[in-house]
């Protein structure tokens, strides 16, 4: 059954904020990764603005739905989106990366900001996925489901893939996992790297269920999640297709912006450009 489709132009109107935000986040700290944040800002919105149950009023609520940002380098854009939702006052945005804030360079776990999981070792969050679908599963709690998000060249690290086996063994159907597909990872393109295609009949030859969508289009996003929701007996994955660095121009697919943040005369050309549309 589809869920009510939010204002498509307004979610439009956040994603340019959350991706300011984003970038004076960075900015102010100096560090931090910048091309991975930009690329999530749509799956993290349509995530916490349309498709996942959840409640900032009350975040250890026991019947929410649970969500892990596996490529935890991505952590600003899950930042911005969080204090958007309500988790925690905007402000505390401007304190990433510095002494003694509660927003580290990688997620830690504080279930009142919600936040789920310490993420960031690579290749370790769909396993963390795993146990908590599997745990609402043995608690006779199917109907929370668990969200995953991993990037393209996280795939690389083995331990995914057991994951994924264990996602199938168990039929965690109850388990939607998406991955940031932009392509690139700090070291250059994917497929360069250690090439990993044929992902879609990669994930399918696991047992899995998978469905495309085009990350930056919220309709496109939401017609996935939609169809993953009515997946049964087994595990769905959400392949989304990303440009590293959405929405500047100079930052998009440039593997040099992985992890470095803007410098002010960066920042004021991306800021501007942004703005402009």
């Amino acid at each position: 059954m589809s869920k009510k489709r939010p204002d498509i132009k307004k979610l439009e109107d956040k994603a340019v904020e959350i991706r300011e935000d984003i970038l004076n986040m960075l900015g102010k700290a100096g560090s931090g990764h910048t091309g991975g944040s930009l690329s999530l800002v749509e799956l993290l919105l349509t995530l916490y603005f349309y498709e996942m149950r959840h409640n900032p009023e009350n975040p250890g609520w026991d019947k929410r739905d649970k969500f892990i940002l596996s490529k935890g380098h991505g952590c600003p854009a899950l930042y911005a989106v969080l204090a958007d939702a309500g988790y925690f006052p905007r402000e505390w945005l401007w304190t990433l990366r510095k002494m003694g804030s509660r927003l580290q360079g990688h997620p830690q776990k504080d279930i009142s900001m919600g936040i789920e999981a310490s993420t960031g070792s690579l290749g370790q969050g769909l396993s963390i996925a795993c146990g908590l679908a599997l745990s609402a599963m043995l608690d006779s709690n199917k109907a929370v489901r668990t969200y995953c998000l991993m990037g393209d060249g996280e795939l690389q690290e083995g331990q995914v893939w057991e994951a994924a086996m264990m996602a199938v063994h168990y039929k965690l159907d109850n388990l939607c996992a998406i991955v940031d597909w932009n392509k690139l990872q700090i070291d250059g393109w994917v497929k360069d790297v250690m090439g990993i295609e044929p992902l879609n009949k990669k994930w399918k030859a696991f047992g899995w269920e998978v469905f495309e969508a085009d990350g930056h289009n919220f309709e496109s996003i939401m017609e996935a999640f939609n169809k993953a929701r009515g997946v049964k007996g087994k595990p769905a994955i959400i392949l989304a297709r990303t440009v590293k660095g959405k929405g500047v121009s100079f930052i998009e697919n440039q593997a040099g912006w992985h992890g470095i943040a803007p410098k002010k005369d960066e920042l004021k050309r991306a800021l501007e450009e942004l703005r402009k549309g």
